[in-house]
């Protein structure tokens, strides 16, 4: 994009006001990215907006990673819908409901699967989402609550377990930035990962507000009351989510067994691991596999394989569109240098001792804001390395904060992947999600931000 007009100062935030300010208004995610998006596209070429936000949406569009990320929820979507009609996703449930006898056992069990699926955050909360909502359904949880225990080992686990895809885009980001020597990424990402306490936190906290240690408040202490009082798990306004996938659900006379839900999940975190975690050609291995074992099993005829494949993609559209619209704003944002903005308006006022805090502080703020998370970490990486070494600040620590503000950024935005596929995988918009579990991340948050500011001047 060329800039029409010189943008400086705090006029670089607009965009992101008018996608924060309607968002809250309309209590939906899409428009207000398309909205932002606009707004900034005018701000940048007041004379050819439109043209402007057309081009920006074909860069989008034709970007390998945005590829990547349609490739992965549309066909994760055909793995449920095979799931779903097969009955493998009932027998599971079934199967855990002989154990699970009370509400936070079943919210600890999702907890609990969050932590086993850490390959990857994606396969994570469509996973555990879709397999679980009859089983939290049956103890009157809110789906608000199913999508906040889902949500919290989703990129937290895949953040703190090194062996995922978190872990190694990371780690070749730090090595690229001179912050390890090569072959050490990995490693250096491992000896930050006790110093990243965001994602500590935000898992830590789940079991405390499932047993009632940390009380329920504010929206998600409405939305409980709502499903326990009223028996009205689906919050008002996502019943449409629900119905998208009401005809994929297997017949009454449909019989499976357990083993048809675990294997294919277990294939999953299998492939994805032996191809080097790429979560792409896990799914492919896995959906062939269920293919050809669900109709050499007469589980499912040939036709209705390949049409609940497709019905499964479709399902997707909606969190695809919001994901699309997301890409397109943090686009626009780059464009007008939002991210430096920020960065070079707070430089002056950074020492070694406060640079973690900062850092995460800043980060996490920006994350939140443009819902993204590791496209803001590829931008700013190579500015806190050279902040970090300049002031002589413990880099570990650096690196721990900076990991911790993607996460917060991932975890709490309205309109970030992680939080549009849980909201999508557990049967709630993404606005009503990130509502309710809002003020968890916050706690989490302040805590961690005054864990930085107290070992920045310790270490």
């Amino acid at each position: 994009m060329e800039d029409i007009f010189p943008l400086s100062g705090p006029l670089v935030l607009v965009p992101t006001a008018v996608v924060l300010i309607l968002a809250l208004w309309t209590r939906r995610a899409l428009e207000p990215l398309v909205a932002g998006a606009f707004v900034g596209t005018l701000m940048i070429d007041p004379g050819n907006a439109l043209s402007t936000l057309s081009d920006s949406l074909m860069t989008v569009m034709t970007d390998e990673d945005v590829a990547w990320v349609i490739m992965v929820c549309g066909l994760m979507g055909s793995i449920i819908a095979l799931l779903l009609k097969s009955g493998a996703s009932r027998a599971f449930a079934v199967s855990l409901l002989r154990f699970i006898t009370s509400k936070p056992r079943a919210l600890l069990g999702c907890w609990f699967m969050g932590i086993v699926l850490f390959v990857d955050d994606y396969l994570n909360s469509l996973a555990v989402g879709t397999s679980m909502r009859q089983v939290t359904d049956r103890f009157k949880t809110s789906r608000e609550m199913l999508a906040y225990v889902i949500d919290s080992t989703a990129a937290p686990i895949s953040v703190l377990i090194p062996i995922s895809t978190w872990a190694v885009f990371f780690g070749a980001l730090i090595e690229k930035n001179g912050l390890a020597p090569d072959g050490e990424g990995v490693l250096t990402y491992i000896q930050a990962i006790p110093f990243m306490f965001y994602p500590w936190l935000a898992v830590a906290l789940v079991p405390l507000v499932a047993y009632g240690k940390i009380p329920l408040f504010g929206p998600m202490k409405r939305a409980e009351l709502r499903a326990e009082n009223e028996g009205k798990c689906v919050p008002p306004g996502a019943e449409h989510i629900d119905d998208e996938i009401a005809h994929l659900q297997a017949s009454d006379t449909t019989t499976s067994s357990i083993w048809t839900f675990l294997i294919p999940m277990a294939s999953l975190a299998f492939f994805t691991w032996w191809f080097d975690l790429d979560f792409l050609m896990g799914i492919f291995v896995t959906l062939a596999g269920m293919i050809v074992g669900f109709i050499a099993l007469k589980k499912l005829t040939p036709m209705e394989t390949f049409d609940n494949i497709l019905e499964g993609f479709k399902s997707m559209l909606d969190a695809l569109a919001v994901l699309v619209a997301a890409f397109l704003f943090n686009e626009v944002n780059t464009a007008l240098g939002l991210n430096e903005y920020i960065i070079n308006a707070v430089q002056p006022l950074i020492s070694a001792e406060f640079l973690p805090f900062i850092i995460f502080s800043l980060m996490g703020f920006v994350s939140f804001a443009t819902g993204s998370n590791w496209g803001v970490f590829v931008i700013i990486l190579p500015i806190v390395t050279t902040l970090g070494h300049n002031l002589g600040a413990d880099m570990t620590l650096v690196i721990g904060a900076t990991l911790s503000a993607s996460t917060f950024g991932s975890h709490a935005c309205f309109y970030s992947d992680a939080t549009v596929l849980t909201a999508q995988a557990s049967g709630c918009t993404p606005f009503q999600h990130a509502l309710t579990q809002l003020p968890y991340a916050v706690l989490a948050g302040s805590v961690a931000a005054l864990l930085y500011l107290i070992l920045g001047f310790t270490l």
